[in-house]
């Protein structure tokens, strides 16, 4: 009996000591903060059967990412550096619909400097693949031009885009979610 109350207290403790993670970078981020300090050239309106026609790109003309040490006073480094990896857009409706296509989700490079920026031109935030998806597909002509779930010759829709990264040193990194709408029509 005793040696099942060992096994069974050192088994307790060794699990107790692997939930113990010591590593910081969920939350330390490495030292900095990653952040869309400026975005332009966002489109209020777009014509789905255009947009398709036109090769079915919605693009933010310029996006600047920023990378901002913790400690402004503090000593930074190259491995404060953070490598830009992926970025995500995720919709949502703006109108009384519910139906959203599925999230964008592209990988992508640049290095932002530690207390310097990285600019992107002509960024897709949605591709034909969203815009062959309902609701969108709804908008097109071949599909009567409306939203089936609303009834209304146009569909409203928040569009949340956000930025992943990682320090020269390993450390994960990610930027707080960047916000726009853009209104669809046939």
């Amino acid at each position: 009996m005793r040696r099942v109350t060992n096994c069974l207290l050192i088994l307790i403790l060794a699990v107790g000591i692997a939930g113990c993670d010591s590593r910081t970078d969920r939350t330390d981020g490495g030292g900095v903060l990653l952040s869309v300090s400026d975005f332009d050239g966002l489109p209020l309106l777009a014509a789905v059967n255009g947009t398709l026609a036109a090769g079915g790109l919605i693009q933010i003309d310029s996006l600047t990412i920023q990378n901002i040490a913790k400690n402004p006073v503090g000593n930074t480094s190259d491995l404060m550096n953070v490598e830009i990896q992926s970025y995500e857009v995720k919709y949502s409706r703006a109108d009384r619909g519910t139906r959203v296509p599925t999230p964008f989700v592209r990988g992508i490079f640049g290095v932002v400097p530690v207390d310097g920026t990285l600019d992107y031109d002509n960024l897709p935030v949605m591709s034909s693949d969203q815009f062959n998806q309902e609701p969108l597909s709804d908008l097109k002509f071949s599909n009567g031009g409306f939203d089936k779930e609303t009834g209304e010759s146009n569909i409203v829709m928040n569009f949340s885009v956000r930025f992943f990264g990682r320090t020269l040193s390993g450390d994960t990194v990610e930027t707080a979610p960047i916000f726009f709408t853009i209104e669809f029509i046939p």
